[in-house]
């Protein structure tokens, strides 16, 4: 199936054209009939499947028409509401891509910059507004946003949304809209919270899933490496040193975490950004522009920063620190292997970090796999755990006799490390 036996309209299959589009996702697929026949829509995927088009193309060619007949003015008529500013932007350029020949008009709105540039936009006129709540909630109380005349309201990354705190947002969001209206909700992951949120939402819907059996991205390559937490730059500068890698995106638990390892990562001499919420607009911008052109070849972000990253062939993905909450892993990952491409993500677990592995596997319904050679190795598994502080000095034994510390000592000799000289 094409895009154009969707009955998509021509300008919108001129500029898809453009870009190399010509066959929708499955999501699109399913997505996109429903919503240009003005049916509410609770969808399902994971990330990196084409959501963005599933909602745009339709409310581009709704709009189109309607101006086609002459029903124009300068009152917003949709709005997507998504949790992040760098996210927000990825939708915002998505809607100027699909729609550069159909002359609809749209603005993204965002904190953490001045608001003057969006407000001056705002009095000009937009069809289409994205917003993050915060920002949004803020302009409407100014009175720069009036969402009377809005006929098409998008929820993305709904369990995001939650995992933020913005429920509140939300439901103020939620209740200045008009009751005639066609709703969309996306989410990657649909916990009984985010099913509830819905019915708040969408009125008379279908729904579509693709592959909720499928937690993780289809054709990413998944492996762990046990190693202590003030070995995990020693390991991470080892793979980016030995590996060629075009591309690594690495994920930090925290703020003052990310910045830490930019820092030991400079000191080793390997160029690399972090990007967080305490960076402003610009320096992330900055940051992510300077990862797509190759500027830099590591960025290190927190799960809020990334949440829009939308890199094309994205190599390589490194959990830093493993995420508390299983379904973040599902996203982060979803970094990469995104669309049809493969990719590779691999995650570092210290010790303390054994039961969000757990959980993960739990989630996804594998067993990830394990590399036990390389210099930094902490433990094999959990079978190899020490039972208790009794056995800290006393190196354990593996079925061949040989001792897990003297089999490290070996491999760091044969890969030319030794305790006076770490690389």
């Amino acid at each position: 199936m094409t895009f154009k036996d969707l009955g998509i309209i021509e300008p919108i299959l001129k500029a898809l054209s453009q870009e190399g589009y010509t066959h929708p996702t499955p999501i699109q697929e399913q997505a996109i009939p429903i919503l240009l026949g003005h049916k509410d829509l609770m969808g399902c995927a994971q990330t990196g499947t084409g959501k963005t088009a599933a909602f745009a193309i339709p409310i581009l060619q709704h709009l189109y028409n309607n101006h086609q007949n002459n029903i124009r003015s300068n009152k917003i008529k949709a709005l997507i509401v998504t949790p992040t500013r760098e996210l927000a932007i990825q939708i915002s350029d998505s809607f100027k891509t699909y729609g550069k020949y159909t002359g609809i008009k749209n603005n993204v709105i965002f904190g953490g910059v001045k608001q003057h540039a969006q407000t001056v936009a705002l009095r000009q006129g937009v069809d289409i507004l994205v917003a993050t709540p915060g920002r949004l909630l803020d302009l409407m109380q100014q009175g720069f946003v009036n969402l009377a005349a809005i006929e098409y309201f998008v929820l993305d990354e709904a369990d995001q949304m939650l995992d933020m705190g913005f429920i509140h947002d939300i439901k103020k969001i939620i209740a200045k809209l008009p009751s005639k209206r066609q709703s969309l909700f996306f989410s990657a992951t649909m916990p009984t919270s985010i099913v509830d949120l819905s019915r708040k939402i969408l009125g008379d819907f279908d729904k579509v899933t693709v592959k909720p059996e499928q937690a993780t991205a289809e054709k990413v390559e998944q492996a762990v490496y046990f190693v202590s937490k003030k070995g995990k730059i020693k390991l991470l500068v080892h793979i980016l040193e030995t590996q060629a890698i075009k591309s690594t995106l690495v994920f930090s638990r925290t703020k003052h975490g990310a910045n830490k390892i930019v820092k030991l990562l400079d000191r080793d001499g390997i160029k690399a950004a972090a990007i967080h919420g305490n960076k402003s607009q610009t320096a992330r911008q900055k940051a992510l522009e300077n990862f797509k052109n190759g500027s830099i070849n590591v960025l290190v972000a927190t799960d809020i920063a990334a949440r829009g990253i939308d890199i094309d062939e994205l190599a390589l993905v490194v959990n830093y620190d493993l995420p508390n909450i299983p379904e973040t892993y599902v996203h982060r990952i979803g970094r990469t292997g995104r669309a049809k491409a493969s990719g590779i993500a691999i995650s570092f677990c210290d010790q303390e970090e054994r039961a969000y592995l757990r959980d993960i596997e739990k989630l996804i319904r594998q067993k990830i796999t394990v590399i036990d050679k390389h210099p930094f190795i902490d433990f094999k598994d959990e079978n190899t755990e020490r039972k208790d502080n009794s056995h800290k000095n006393k190196p354990q034994r593996n079925s061949s006799g040989t001792s897990h510390r003297n089999r490290n000592n070996n491999y760091k000799k044969r890969r030319g490390f030794n305790s006076k000289n770490k690389r």
